[in-house]
C-alpha cells in the first residue's frame, strides 16, 4: 500500500511539473512576441521622427 501511495504521489508530481513547464513556455512565447512588437514599434517611431526632421530642410 505504501508503494502505491508513493507511486501515485510521484505521478501527480510529474504531471504537475510538466503542466507548469507548458505554462512557462507559453509565457516566454508571449513575451517574445510582445518584445518583437515593441522593437518594431520603436524602429517605426525613430523612422517617423527622422522623416519629419529631414522633411523640414
Amino acid at each position: 500500500m505504501k508503494n502505491q501511495i508513493q507511486l501515485s504521489a510521484t505521478f501527480i508530481f510529474i504531471a504537475f511539473f510538466f503542466s507548469s513547464c507548458d505554462v512557462v513556455e507559453g509565457i516566454f512565447k508571449a513575451g517574445m512576441g510582445f518584445g518583437i512588437f515593441i522593437v518594431i514599434a520603436v524602429i517605426a517611431v525613430i523612422i517617423f521622427i527622422i522623416a519629419k526632421l529631414s522633411g523640414k530642410k
